[in-house]
């Protein structure tokens, strides 16, 4: 799409009914990652629908800049004997349409969020009551200990209760929450933009701002999301300031480091984790040798070189099944990755675990730049290993869609894809979606291990680190075995963001904080 183009359909919505708004507002333009393709937080672990439910809802609990989970919309918890959790609700908290955010909300929250979660389900399955005994009490009568206020920080966005008690396999499309900022769904334009206002009911915590927790004070009147998939074109309207805040990519920088409007910022430390995910339900990837075969293909410095380039400040490899120096981390096995690469080796590895040319469709989201290049680089080692690949182009919402059937690829679903884990989440066993290996419950892909799973339980069973950090290398160990995915590389993230834009918060693209000068 050319620059005009996109500035023409911007200009278009802009004068649809209900976009009108005071002259001296004070509107942030961020350039999104894609389309918001899919609103539910639940139904999706897509990051930008999450950056969205982080604007429009809030949670029990939120991280810290240093990812320790602290009190949110709760005032406080007690437990009892090591079990029993009793959490009490902030006073005031208000959804978007009025209504008071009431405890029974929470719990119907929490159940739909457990359903598909990796950490609610290991909640939910040690949980014996989860309830509202009143207006702002919710209590969690377990079977053993667990890290709640970990869990609830992580994803358990709060939502009404008749919201909250759509089944999980439907998508709830309706945003009303109790977060910072009201979705104003009227102004939604499918592929060209997504607008929030500042919600006035929002009740602050006196602590500050800091990741997801604390404040979250609005200092701008309105946030507006503007998706121009073509990378010149994103990087010419933040040159001549029509937005303020892009994502970019790293063939971009310098240009735009150069612009004296501009600035480069890193907010999240520990960025994504780039990853090959199978389907381990459809032929030929539910075939473990086959998975393994794989990693002596795999060179995790040539795909974060495709992405990013040769500065080695933006990426990172050598990574296994968790975040590098997270205290879980450790470099057991990876002499898997890091060897030789031999392809030729690699084609008698699959044929002799069986691989007779079967075709491998590997999803390539056209509209996701960064996403489609790690797929394009993939699809050429799959064939240089032999195998029968079928890149198949679609959007990312598309793409979306598709990756949760679990059926063969030739009804409608697939067997390999790229996407990002974030950095915070694959720290260790409790919240990492990509090392959950329980059939049909995990996330898509949806590998099965009795041995991940139960070193997964042991993790859990311990308090003690340097346990913990032992179960972590026999987690390693077994994912080698296994190879629910395969790690690319760390990626981190610069935002070039325009002057104006100050007091920018740390530990991911969030808006609340941030102040125009």
């Amino acid at each position: 799409m050319q620059r005009r183009t996109v500035l023409k359909a911007a200009a278009a919505t802009l004068a649809l009914p209900g976009v009108a708004r005071a002259q001296n507002a004070k509107v942030l333009k961020v350039i999104a990652e894609a389309d918001l393709a899919i609103l539910d937080p639940v139904w999706t672990t897509a990051t930008v629908t999450h950056s969205h439910a982080r604007m429009v809802f809030d949670s029990l609990y939120g991280f810290d800049a240093g990812y320790t989970p602290q009190p949110q919309m709760v005032e406080g918890h007690t437990v009892t004997g090591d079990t029993d959790w009793t959490l009490r609700l902030r006073p005031g908290l208000m959804f978007h349409n009025g209504e008071k955010v009431l405890a029974r909300d929470a719990v119907a929250s929490l159940r739909r969020w457990a359903s598909r979660d990796s950490f609610g389900q290991a909640l939910i399955e040690i949980a014996d009551e989860i309830s509202a005994p009143d207006d702002r009490t919710i209590r969690l009568r377990l079977k053993k200990r667990f890290p709640v206020p970990r869990a609830l920080a992580n994803s358990a966005l709060i939502m009404p209760e008749h919201f909250a008690n759509t089944d999980s396999s439907k998508q709830v499309t309706e945003m009303i929450g109790s977060g910072p900022f009201r979705f104003l769904a009227n102004e939604r334009v499918p592929g060209a933009r997504v607008a929030y206002a500042r919600f006035d009911g929002y009740v602050p915590r006196e602590e500050p701002s800091s990741a997801t927790s604390g404040s979250k004070r609005v200092y701008v009147d309105r946030v507006e999301w503007l998706v121009i998939p073509d990378p010149s074109t994103a990087s010419a309207a933040m040159m001549a300031g029509e937005a303020d805040w892009w994502g970019a990519p790293p063939d971009l920088l310098a240009q735009l480091k150069r612009s004296p409007r501009l600035r480069l910022e890193t907010v999240d430390p520990l960025g994504g984790i780039a990853i090959l995910r199978f389907n381990h339900l459809q032929p030929p990837f539910d075939n473990p040798a086959i998975r393994r075969a794989l990693l002596g293909a795999v060179s995790q410095a040539d795909f974060m070189v495709a992405i990013a380039g040769e500065d080695h400040s933006l990426w990172r490899d050598g990574v296994g099944a968790f975040t590098p120096g997270s205290p879980m981390a450790s470099d057991v096995g990876l002499e898997v990755m890091t060897g030789p690469r031999d392809f030729e080796k690699v084609r008698a590895d699959l044929a002799a675990a069986g691989y007779k040319g079967e075709k491998v469709v590997l999803m390539n989201p056209a509209d996701m730049n960064e996403l489609s290049t790690v797929t394009v680089v993939a699809a050429d080692v799959l064939k240089r290993c032999g195998m029968n690949v079928d890149l198949q182009t679609m959007d990312w919402g598309t793409l979306i869609q598709r990756r949760a059937k679990t059926g063969p690829a030739a009804e409608g679903g697939w067997n390999l894809v790229h996407t990002n884990l974030n950095g915070s989440g694959t720290m260790d066993p409790a919240g990492h979606i990509g090392l959950r290996a329980n059939g049909l419950k995990a996330w898509a892909g949806w590998p099965t291990s009795p041995e991940l799973e139960r070193l997964r339980d042991a993790w859990f069973d311990t308090a003690d680190i340097a346990r913990q950090r032992a179960i972590c290398i026999d987690i390693q160990k077994q994912f080698w075995v296994d190879v629910p995915y395969i790690p690319l590389g760390q990626r981190f993230f610069p935002y070039a963001i325009n002057n104006r834009v100050r007091d920018v918060p740390r530990g991911g693209a969030f808006f609340w904080g941030v102040k125009l000068a």
